[in-house]
Parts: structure tokens; sequence; C-alpha cells
């Protein structure tokens, strides 16, 4: 049996992405009947859907399909969470970690869904700042919870491969709501997911 691998993409958007960049492709001179080539734009167009389908997903309905009452009032924290998005300005990738915490007010949420969120909003043309508020906000939202804090560290390959061509900076964003505004519980938070604790 020969192998053959299953993906769903909405035909009439691969054809359009897929011609779109075969002109790309074409505009900037290589050939695309070179046998690494000619199947290219195809390619590129499924990858380009996969890496914007946060469009189509819904952080809150995520978040809400995996709330359970419980008396818990402690910081949760999920922190080196990898996450992967494009720059809007430029369309590169940037990369790198995102931790989040909240503390209940009645409900808990699944741990799985916290990175579903992330995934949620990194997969669309993003810029880190928007980024880290939108997670903040859906699960506060959602949640109610006494407070939320997100923190990422990100590399843009905007800034790497192309521009100032910094290889070694990293981008820090924060947001804080509820009791993470307090600078005790913030620094707690902030010492735990710096802290090696395995």
């Amino acid at each position: 049996m020969s192998y053959h691998k299953q993906e769903e993409y909405d035909t009439e958007i691969t054809n359009q992405l897929k011609e779109r960049f075969y002109d790309i492709v074409d505009l900037i001179g290589e050939d695309l009947s070179r046998e690494g080539l000619n199947k290219t734009p195809e390619r590129a167009a499924k990858a380009f859907q996969f890496l914007t389908q946060g469009y189509d997903l819904d952080a809150e309905e995520i978040l809400r399909s995996a709330m359970f009452r419980e008396d818990y009032s402690e910081m949760v924290i999920v922190k080196d969470i990898e996450l992967y998005s494009l720059c809007e300005h430029h369309m590169l990738p940037f990369y790198g970690k995102a931790h989040v915490a909240y503390i209940p007010n009645g409900y808990i949420v699944g741990l799985s869904k916290i990175p579903r969120v992330i995934d949620v909003f990194a997969r669309r043309l993003q810029v880190q700042e928007r980024l880290t508020d939108q997670i903040l906000h859906a699960i506060q939202y959602t949640l109610n919870p006494l407070g939320v804090a997100v923190v990422i560290e990100a590399a843009h390959m905007c800034m790497m491969m192309r521009g100032v061509q910094k290889q070694n900076s990293l981008t820090t964003t924060s947001a804080f709501t509820g009791e993470f505004q307090k600078v005790e519980t913030r620094n707690e938070f902030l010492n735990l997911i710096s802290a090696k604790l395995h």
C-alpha cells in the first residue's frame, strides 16, 4: 500500500492561494517547472491555511467546554507553553513561550485548554502585544477568575532575518488583571515561572 496523507482544506481557498503563491515564486525569478518547486504553491497554500487556522476557532467556546466547579482558590500556572505565530507586518514567524496563570473563582478549566486558547490567537496574523492581551481577556471573560497573568517571551524572525538582523534578541510582553495587579501576587507568579522546580 502506498503512503497517503489525509488533509482537509477548503478547495476554493487553496486554489486561490495556490495561484497567488505561484505568482510570488515566479516574480522572484524562480523556475516553477523545477522538480523541487512544481508543487510548492499548493504546499504553501495549505501551510498558510494551517498557520492561520485561529480565525476559525473560538477561545471562549474552548474554555467553556471544560469548565468545572471547584473551590480551589490558589494560583494555577501553566508555563513554558510553546507558541508559533506570524508577524502581521512581514508575515514572518515569531516563536517562543507563553506562561499563563489564573486564580479560580468557583471554576477551574481543563489544563489542556489553556495551550489551545494560545493557539487560537497565535494562529493568526499577529503582534505579540495584542496576542498577550487576547489570551488574557479570553480567560478573564470566560472563567471570571480573581485574576489572570500572561507573559510571552518570543524571538521574531522579522528582526533576525531582515531589518536590524539581531540574532539573539527576545521580546517579552506581559498583562495582568485582578489579584495579579498586586505586587506580591505578581512577584510570586514571576518567581514561579522563572524557577526550575524539577
